[in-house]
């Protein structure tokens, strides 16, 4: 057995992993214990220098929000990456303190509303060959009052707890074993292979910049 302590309340979630079976149960389960909406785990796998990294996404969003996330590139202004990508402290958020970031920051929170993502926790793990994973637990409570700050506060450590053992879960039976993620991005567009192949060539960014009037 893999594992020498289980917190109760994440024993159905091991027992499902190390019984082959679907985690998406225990994983809205124990959200819902926790007193958020949704969960959401990223992770740029790299297991061993010579592989090529592959990202992995888990989550109990809808796939409309997966997909608008990759068409839209918000993982470059999502202030829950930005803001936890060099720190080992998680992120506590709601809309008063990720506001005023950038408008883009703003536009990604604007649409984030619309599928109940409104407030929660981030925090990130930093593994080997400069590879991030990012754990989220969101809420459609817009702002925390005090009581809801309490209530987050208190139950902080078993949320770590539940990324952590969720991590552990993941690497041992997805991007240790090497498999494939079931879905991949958008295609590339026209300008975005056009840059690709000129990189490829040896341009700078500054020469791909020139030549193409961007």
């Amino acid at each position: 057995r893999p594992y020498n302590f289980v917190p109760p309340f994440l024993e159905a979630l091991v027992n499902a992993a190390l019984n082959g079976n679907d985690l998406l149960p225990c994983v809205q389960s124990i959200t819902k214990h926790l007193g958020f909406d949704s969960f959401m785990y990223g992770a740029t796998g790299t297991p061993k220098p010579d592989h090529e990294a592959m990202s992995y996404v888990y989550t109990t969003l809808s796939k409309e929000w997966v997909r608008r996330y990759d068409e839209r590139a918000y993982i470059e202004v999502d202030p829950r990456i930005n803001l936890t990508w060099d720190s080992a402290f998680p992120l506590v958020w709601d809309q008063r303190n990720v506001r005023g970031i950038s408008p883009e920051s703003d536009a990604f929170l604007d649409d984030a509303l619309q599928f109940g993502i409104a407030s929660g926790i981030s925090f990130m793990f930093h593994g080997p060959h400069n590879s991030h994973v990012v754990v989220a637990l969101n809420s459609s409570v817009a702002i925390c009052d005090e009581v809801r700050q309490d209530a987050v506060v208190r139950n902080l450590p078993m949320v770590l707890m539940f990324g952590g053992y969720f991590h552990e879960i993941f690497m041992r039976s997805v991007i240790e074993k090497g498999l494939a993620p079931r879905s991949v991005g958008i295609a590339l567009s026209q300008r975005e292979r056009e840059c690709l192949v000129l990189a490829a060539n040896g341009q700078t960014t500054d020469d791909i910049a020139h030549k193409l009037e961007i």
